[in-house]
């Protein structure tokens, strides 16, 4: 996939970050993010990676869902894990730029999956 013309990315978080920035207007990241000095988010396929990897075992997660376009230049995507580039966001994310919120939950056998169409 053309990173370029990418629609959309997301984000993993909890619910508790997400309903204390849904309070302050803003997501500043969670602590991982704070300590890498961006913003982590993930293409459409690279979230159930991403969630295997980072969140295996965590319950109430939410998936945040954000038009690419909307964050301008604070948005890049860079070299990560395996050479992948994944879209790294400097500075903070306005809660009004989420396009949709859905609770993310792993399956039966605790393994995450994804697909944009569900």
């Amino acid at each position: 996939m053309n990173r370029a013309v990418m629609r959309f990315i997301y984000k993993i978080v909890s619910c508790s970050l997400w309903q204390e920035a849904c309070k302050n207007g803003v997501f500043t990241g969670a602590p991982v993010d704070r300590t890498s000095g961006f913003i982590h988010f993930s293409a459409a396929d690279q979230v159930a990676e991403t969630a295997n990897k980072h969140f295996r075992g965590e319950q109430d997660l939410l998936l945040l869902r954000v038009e690419a376009a909307k964050l301008g230049h604070a948005l890049r995507y860079e070299v990560s894990r395996g050479g992948a580039l994944f879209p790294h966001l400097y500075g903070d994310l306005p809660v009004e730029t989420v396009e949709s919120v859905r609770a993310f939950q792993a399956g039966a056998q605790g393994v995450f999956s994804f697909s944009e169409t569900e």
